[in-house]
């Protein structure tokens, strides 16, 4: 099991944490050398932007992080893998709702039972990869190990 947060954490057996943001080029590199080559059977963002108060800013920088965990999901994900994204009903939640039908077999909705009757967070599962990559071309091989 990998964490990678921007906030420092306490440390959880047998989990390899790094602290950084995940929009940060360098901080994907260490998280590109924990993997080693080899693929997750999960990817789970929580991410969600400083909100500014202007909506169309909001929903653009929430679909921007979603964006990134869709991508790094294509090269990092087995091909039956899932992907569990945050993301709020109120932020361009068709548009990232259909971003996730184009890239998985599967999408499901999930309102977690913590969170609040009038939040509008909820969060996307999405299962087996219709377009994983390789490199920067579509690939579909699964031999990857169990991480």
């Amino acid at each position: 099991m990998i964490g990678l947060d921007i906030l420092p954490m306490e440390p959880i057996a047998d989990m390899h944490f790094i602290q950084g943001d995940f929009r940060d080029d360098q901080v994907l590199g260490q998280l590109d050398l924990v993997l080693a080559g080899r693929k997750a059977d999960l990817v789970l963002s929580d991410m969600a932007p400083n909100l500014s108060g202007i909506p169309a800013a909001d929903a653009a920088r929430m679909e921007h992080l979603i964006d990134l965990a869709i991508e790094f999901s294509q090269f990092h994900l087995k091909p039956n893998g899932a992907l569990l994204v945050k993301c709020f009903k109120d932020m361009g939640f068709t548009q990232i709702l259909e971003k996730f039908r184009q890239e998985f077999n599967t999408v499901k909705q999930v309102k977690p039972k913590a969170s609040r009757d009038k939040s509008s967070e909820i969060f996307l599962l999405g299962r087996g990869l219709k377009h994983a990559r390789v490199q920067g071309r579509v690939d579909a091989d699964d031999s990857a190990l169990d991480i």
